[in-house]
């Protein structure tokens, strides 16, 4: 690295649900080349990861109550990592659960990227969406928290196509299950054994948003799903 390299500012990442998991995990590999905006509900956890990266600063709120942080003129990257997974069968499954699950994984989505988008344009950034697997399909008892998925895809695929002359790109991660607090409460309230030979762990999803961001402006990774080998 010459000097001037090594002087030059690093460029500005935002990672949503950055505190644990997928999103911690992304926090962390970014912030080998980035400045990382930290967003988490909790403060204290939000500060904790910051305070590990060579150059980071921490946000605490809660993004589905309109708790959007302060933006820079010029974002490089923003990752949306945030989510929640609530609900059963859609026989069971009550309105205000919809609107629990919509208000994090889609409107909130929405929110930060409208008002993000000035300093993504000014930068030719890149919006990375974590989406999931059940963004793709679905299967019984996972109605409200797949339909939030497609949902968020649909999003992602719009604003695409919107943002080409503008230079922003837009790239969906779908990580298949990923060991995390929300996958073993999903396999506990399966009734299964907790395996993990049969999950991917979160800095395969961290690598697979590297993928992302480190290829060079003319291409786009539009669409990358990512399953772990093995299947219970």
């Amino acid at each position: 690295m010459t000097d001037a390299q090594a002087s030059a500012p690093r460029p500005i990442a935002l990672v949503t649900g950055a505190t644990r998991g997928i999103g911690r995990a992304i926090a962390i590999e970014l912030g080998r080349t980035h400045h990382v905006l930290v967003g988490g509900r909790d403060a204290d956890a939000a500060a904790a990861v910051a305070a590990a990266l060579p150059s980071a600063e921490p946000f605490a709120g809660d993004l589905a109550a309109g708790a959007l942080p302060p933006l820079p003129a010029r974002l490089d990257v923003l990752v949306h990592s945030a989510g929640v997974e609530q609900g059963g069968r859609i026989a069971d499954t009550e309105r205000s659960v919809w609107e629990a699950v919509f208000a994090t994984n889609v409107f909130a989505v929405a929110d930060l990227t409208r008002l993000a988008l000035p300093a993504l344009r000014a930068a030719r950034g890149l919006v990375v969406v974590v989406n999931s697997g059940s963004g793709l399909f679905t299967s019984p008892g996972g109605g409200a928290y797949s339909a939030s998925k497609f949902a968020v895809r649909a999003l992602a695929d719009t604003l695409r196509e919107e943002e080409r002359a503008n230079g922003v790109r837009v790239s969906s991660i779908h990580p298949g299950p990923t060991d995390s607090d929300m996958q073993r409460a999903l396999v506990a309230k399966s009734g299964l054994d907790y395996d993990l030979g049969v999950v991917l762990q979160p800095e395969d999803v961290a690598d697979a948003v590297r993928l992302a961001v480190d290829l060079p402006e003319r291409g786009t990774i539009e669409m990358l799903s990512v399953r772990p080998t093995r299947r219970r």
